[in-house]
């Protein structure tokens, strides 16, 4: 896995340059990734050489086209990708998809703080636990 990359997955527009903004108030310099939706990322990651794959994936909910947790069982259904960190990121607080997404394998569910300085430490504490101080496992074989 690419330790600097960083695959952002938000169809709203405020919310990734919130996400930019946060990321780059907290130090958090890696490459950042954005995708639209769900089947962007899904061919993205499948696009992706295995070495090249996110250090981390940030995960919205409510994406056109194929949903987060749909995103999320392919990701965990497929052998060379299921080990990406992946942080749903999201305004939801159903707690149903709290539920289905821990169910499905998610690594961490975060609400989006409504305060821009909240979502800034929660930026930063996602990186510098992710991208940082947790030990990344190692790749899967291919197949």
């Amino acid at each position: 896995m690419n330790p600097k990359t960083i695959l952002l997955v938000e169809d709203n527009p405020s919310d990734v340059d919130l996400t930019k903004r946060a990321l780059q108030k907290g130090h958090i310099l890696n490459q950042l990734i954005v995708v639209e939706d769900g089947q962007d990322a899904l061919d993205y990651l499948s696009g992706t050489e295995s070495a090249a794959l996110p250090a981390l994936t940030l995960l919205d909910l409510k994406l056109p086209r194929v949903p987060g947790l749909e995103v999320l069982r392919r990701i965990r259904a497929d052998a060379r990708l299921r080990r990406i960190p992946v942080v749903m990121l999201t305004s939801s607080n159903e707690e149903q998809d709290v539920i289905t997404s821990y169910d499905l394998g998610v690594n961490s569910y975060i609400r989006k703080p409504v305060d821009f300085n909240q979502f800034v430490r929660a930026v930063e504490q996602l990186g510098l636990y992710w991208l940082v101080l947790n030990e990344a496992p190692p790749l899967a074989a291919n197949g």
